[in-house]
């Protein structure tokens, strides 16, 4: 506890454009190496890369999203490095006027509270290409498809003090991203990558200690247990008495450790200057404006939205909201089930998430649309069927196995049963097969009655095959048993 962690990340994220970012050259993923790269991306000589309007519009609608300074002015640079998967010796990328400078955004801790985190900067920059070392016998091989790529970097200042808000940050940036329809977010293929930039010093400095940057995290799994390892291995170093060298690192998943891949470069080690073969981007107050009329509504002020107009819990109305697709199907959801907003946040939550959580799907391929749903919820409301029979019908649906809860139900004979007369018999039935448990629920204290009455209801329930309607077994049985 005497030590203090400080955390930044640095964010990259595929923009969703169906062209690179200078070039023709198609981004779909999974295509055959060396099949998407044009010779713009393969750096000939005497080729000159055209700037995609796209990426740049997707740019401003991030920068928009984050309350942040739109930059009217951004130069690209040239980046010099050599690496056998970057073919023109260097890589396009903004500098000193990125397109998007300083904003923030709010992020949600577990004990409920909000923390912002200030983001110093988010710039455009081609991809570069990838090493391949699996299936070449002491040999790489150089897969050139994302060459040109184009990725926005998002910068955050370190103000992130755990790995759990690391978590937390990263998440709302992806969720963010995909509420803007800027990028998929799919880290599993690469849309979106994580460096995090870590160190430590004791409680009540101010300075900063050495950092060390973590490459390439490609899931919050790992993000949390790679800054979590690294921070071990830092406060390890220095209560040893050994002293934190800036590096750039690797996390290895199968040993839960982070090993040293090289010193960390420096920006002048890279030589940046302006490319010459781009003009610098000025953006006039016409696009800015046209871009932010078309903003959605975003995750935070949906968030509220679902707090004050629906009535949800932070915590449901969180949950809800990470997800852009997940917050559309639980208000198709509401509306279906003509309003009935809390008991569709319970559905959706428990048995939706739990469903594709066991199936590792995701909320587009729903086998239950929200029309299914919201007709279950109206047939628990006005009796028809119960609460616990609802989850069958829930089954029933998500196996294919009806076009509706009303076909479900008439095709399994799952109507509740209503009919006063039909219950007061099966009652008498119980009460006639246990007349034991009768005698000692009389006999005993009123206090000690509760988890008596509910072997009978339990009786009552298993006779009707769980069709008798709960509310009117409750009821009738206090009659007869008193």
């Amino acid at each position: 506890m005497t030590w203090e962690v400080v955390i930044g990340l640095e964010i990259h994220v595929q923009l969703n454009t169906k062209s690179k970012i200078f070039s023709g050259s198609a981004t779909a993923f999974g295509a055959e190496p060396n099949t998407q790269a044009s010779l713009i991306d393969l750096g000939m000589p005497g080729v000159l890369p055209v700037l995609n309007k796209e990426a740049v519009r997707n740019a401003v609608r991030f920068g928009l999203g984050i309350n942040a300074a739109i930059g009217r002015k951004s130069v690209f640079a040239r980046k010099n490095y050599f690496y056998p998967d970057l073919p023109k010796g260097y890589q396009i990328s903004q500098m000193d006027l990125p397109i998007v400078g300083k904003g923030f955004i709010d992020i949600a801790l577990d004990d409920g509270k909000t923390k912002r985190v200030n983001i110093t900067r988010a710039h455009l920059e081609e991809d570069a290409g990838k090493s391949l070392h699996e299936d070449f016998s002491g040999m790489t091989g150089i897969d050139l498809n994302r060459a040109g790529t184009p990725l926005l970097e998002i910068v955050s200042e370190p103000d992130m003090r755990s790995a759990k808000e690391a978590v937390a940050y990263a998440k709302a940036i992806h969720a963010l991203i995909r509420y803007l329809d800027i990028s998929d977010g799919n880290m599993a293929e690469g849309s979106m990558r994580c460096d995090c930039n870590v160190s430590i010093r004791r409680k009540g400095e101010e300075k900063f200690g050495t950092r060390r940057e973590i490459k390439n995290v490609n899931s919050f799994k790992f993000i949390e247990k790679a800054i979590n390892s690294e921070i071990e291995w830092q406060i390890d170093e220095l209560e040893s008495g050994r002293a934190i060298h800036q590096a750039t690192v690797l996390y290895d998943p199968a040993s839960n450790k982070t090993r040293a891949m090289r010193s960390k470069e420096e920006a002048n080690d890279y030589r940046y200057f302006p490319d010459p073969d781009l003009l610098p981007v000025v953006l006039d107050e016409q696009l800015i404006d046209d871009i932010r009329s078309k903003l959605p509504e975003l995750p935070v002020a949906k968030r509220e939205r679902f707090i004050s107009v629906y009535g949800l819990p932070e915590y449901d109305a969180g949950v809800l909201v990470s997800d852009r697709e997940l917050a559309d199907y639980f208000e198709a959801t509401v509306k279906a089930a003509n309003g009935a907003a809390k008991q569709a946040s319970n559905w959706v939550m428990m048995d939706v998430l739990g469903g594709l959580n066991r199936t590792e799907s995701e909320i587009s391929d729903c086998p239950v649309t929200p029309a299914q749903l919201g007709g279950l919820i109206n047939r628990i409301n006005d009796n028809t069927i119960s609460g616990k029979i609802g989850k069958q019908v829930f089954q029933a649906l998500w196996d294919g196995e009806g076009a509706s809860a009303d076909e479900v139900i008439e095709k399994q004979g799952l109507k509740q049963e209503s009919d006063s007369g039909a219950i007061e018999a099966l009652i008498d039935g119980v009460i006639a097969a246990n007349p034991q448990q009768v005698d000692q629920y009389r006999a005993a204290e009123e206090a000690k009655r509760g988890k008596m009455f509910g072997f009978f209801v339990g009786q009552v329930m298993k006779v009707s095959q769980g069709k008798a309607n709960p509310a009117q077994v409750n009821e009738l049985l206090k009659k007869k048993l008193g």
